[in-house]
């Protein structure tokens, strides 16, 4: 890497002269890199268009999600307690204050990262910013003031946004993308959510109990395509219950506004081969992520960036620029906000010149639907494709005491295993909680845990997680909750 004037040497703080770094983008992984790097010693400037940090994730993204998922959860539970002899009277929704509530979690968060700002004395500038050079910046405040300032280093966060179906393409207020449907204008009689992966699965499931007629459209066989198949089976079988239709195989030919709504036209496997006519209140597209890294005046400076748009960079999260780092959704998948924190930790680390790596052998991943689906490390199906050979242990949640008493048994553990050293490979969950219960997994994949350490761990009864446990035990057929019958 080329000498800088204020190159960091060895890590010290004390000979970094204040080493000065812009972080471009406040999210998950923006505000993470820009706090840890003041917090070892640098001069840090942080760079975003909100008000306060927090980025796509908790302004637009996974906490508001997650606050109305919880709504949802309840109003459902209050349904399925007539099982238990207990009957509430049917919910009814104050949109007015549910969007107030949604709100006020939004702004105490950022709020609270906008104080640890102050408190870590970053200065944070609310405006958009573009290359001049490797190392300045040229940021418009949204005050319509223009600053240019010179870094020492710069880590770009910029994130991602919705993709775009060019051919869905409708100029009309009853089309929606993420950030569209979490304002919860109001509450459409009938919504229709193209694509079948965990954004459309869970703002359906939100519209869902709200009392929305929800139809879901995926081009592929299986909602959750990255996800394996026996861990959305039960997902999809209860969201058959809550949706008025899950269309797979099948694809939107079409979308035109049609007074009262907007008609949509199917063709594929679920309409048998026949077009299918279909009006709705409103239409959600969720059909992925497109990285931000059309960034103005990048091409100033040596930065790749490869064909799906992603900016190319080494485990340090260097770009071929070696002033310039990028962290989270613009640099590739998984995109999600844990990945972006710890990116951004070790971006920092490696500015000051510690001996840092982003290679973790897990990254867990989370659908929050109900039930959740949850996996981290090797999944079945990559198994599969990579013909790696594995040994599957699960063990099914309609013998878990807990998962009984909470009326939920339709959940299910499972562990990967390699089959000659016996190293816990994968885990995958899908069950009430199983957002919670994944880190175990995580943390044994890590570790490098045997599948005899996590069947030798007490767990606390009765639990849910005695399940992780259960299934190792599964594993090597000691399992008392689930009988195997002696062959021969």
């Amino acid at each position: 890497m080329n000498e800088h004037p204020n190159q960091t040497l060895n890590g010290n703080p004390e000979v970094t002269q204040r080493l000065r770094i812009a972080v471009v983008g406040g999210g998950p992984g923006g505000y993470a890199a820009a706090f840890l790097a003041a917090d070892l010693g640098m001069q840090v400037t942080l760079i975003d268009p909100e008000v306060n940090p927090g980025g796509v994730c908790l302004y637009r993204g996974c906490i508001p999600s997650k606050a109305l998922l919880h709504v949802a959860k309840l109003v459902e539970e209050s349904q399925q307690a007539k099982n238990w002899g207990v009957d509430f009277p049917p919910a009814k929704i104050d949109l007015a204050r549910l969007r107030t509530w949604k709100e006020s979690v939004v702004k105490k968060l950022t709020g609270g990262l906008g104080q640890l700002s102050k408190q870590r004395h970053v200065e944070y500038i609310q405006g958009r910013a573009a290359f001049e050079n490797s190392t300045t910046l040229r940021i418009s405040k949204t005050d319509s003031a223009e600053v240019v300032l010179s870094f020492d280093r710069i880590i770009l966060a910029t994130g991602s946004r919705p993709a775009i179906i060019p051919a869905l393409k409708l100029d009309s207020p009853r089309m929606m993308d993420s950030t569209a449907a979490l304002n919860l204008e109001d509450i459409p009689g009938s919504l229709l959510v193209v694509g079948g992966g965990y954004i459309g699965l869970e703002l359906g499931s939100v519209y869902a109990a709200l009392g929305t007629r929800v139809t879901v459209v995926e081009m592929l066989p299986g909602l959750l395509p990255g996800a394996d198949r026996d861990l959305v089976l039960p997902l999809h079988k209860r969201l058959e219950k809550k949706f008025e239709t899950i269309l797979l195989s099948t694809t939107v030919a079409s979308l035109k506004e049609d007074g009262a709504g907007i008609r949509a036209t199917f063709e594929g496997a679920s309409v048998q081969g026949k077009d299918r006519e279909e009006l709705f209140d409103r239409v959600l597209v969720s059909v992925g992520r497109k990285p931000n890294s059309e960034i103005a005046g990048l091409e100033t400076t040596q930065v790749r960036v490869n064909s799906r748009g992603f900016i190319e960079v080494n485990k340090q999260l260097q770009t071929a620029d070696p002033y310039i780092y990028a962290i989270g959704d613009v640099v590739g998948e998984p995109m999600l906000a844990h990945k972006a924190s710890h990116e951004g930790r070790v971006a920092a680390e490696s500015i000051t010149g510690h001996k840092v790596a982003f290679e973790p052998n897990a990254i867990p991943a989370v659908v929050f639907t109900d039930p959740e689906v949850a996996w981290c490390g090797l999944t079945e199906t990559q198994a599969e494709k990579e013909n790696r050979e594995i040994k599957v242990a699960k063990f099914p949640w309609g013998a878990s005491g807990r998962a009984i008493t909470l009326d939920r048994p339709e959940g299910m553990t499972k562990l990967l295993v390699d089959p000659q050293t016996e190293r816990v490979l994968g885990v995958g969950i899908v069950g009430a909680g199983a957002g919670e219960l994944i880190a175990e997994g995580v943390l044994a994949i890590e570790m490098a845990a045997l599948a005899g350490d996590v069947a030798m761990t007490i767990h606390p009864h009765p639990t849910l997680s005695e399940t992780v446990m259960e299934s190792a035990e599964v594993f090597f057929g000691t399992s008392t909750d689930v009988f195997r019958p002696k062959r021969g």
